[in-house]
């Protein structure tokens, strides 16, 4: 069974998305989950722990999947608001 491992930044506007865009780099991905993601996930730097194909909303899902291991993707725009995310594994 395919398994991802990933970390995100969730932010509601598409203004502050924009204003990180040029912030976020691979090396402080976790500090700035800490300090600007909106979700739960944000003390634990983002991490959402493993999950398999079609456990996420579908615009998250469709980015983790076609993204490279250990870049940054985003914004991707979801009901939620607008994630960055960092596949840090897939299996």
């Amino acid at each position: 069974m395919k398994q991802a491992s990933a970390q995100h930044i969730l932010v509601r506007t598409e203004a502050e998305a924009t204003d990180l865009k040029d912030k976020i780099t691979v090396e402080n991905f976790t500090e700035m989950a800490k300090q600007h993601s909106d979700c739960n996930s944000a003390q634990r730097g983002g991490h959402l722990g493993f999950f398999g194909p079609g456990q996420m909303l579908p615009e998250f899902d469709k980015a983790v999947w076609e993204s490279k291991v250990g870049q940054v993707v985003g914004p991707v725009q979801t009901q939620c608001g607008y994630h960055y995310i960092l596949v840090n594994s897939k299996t």
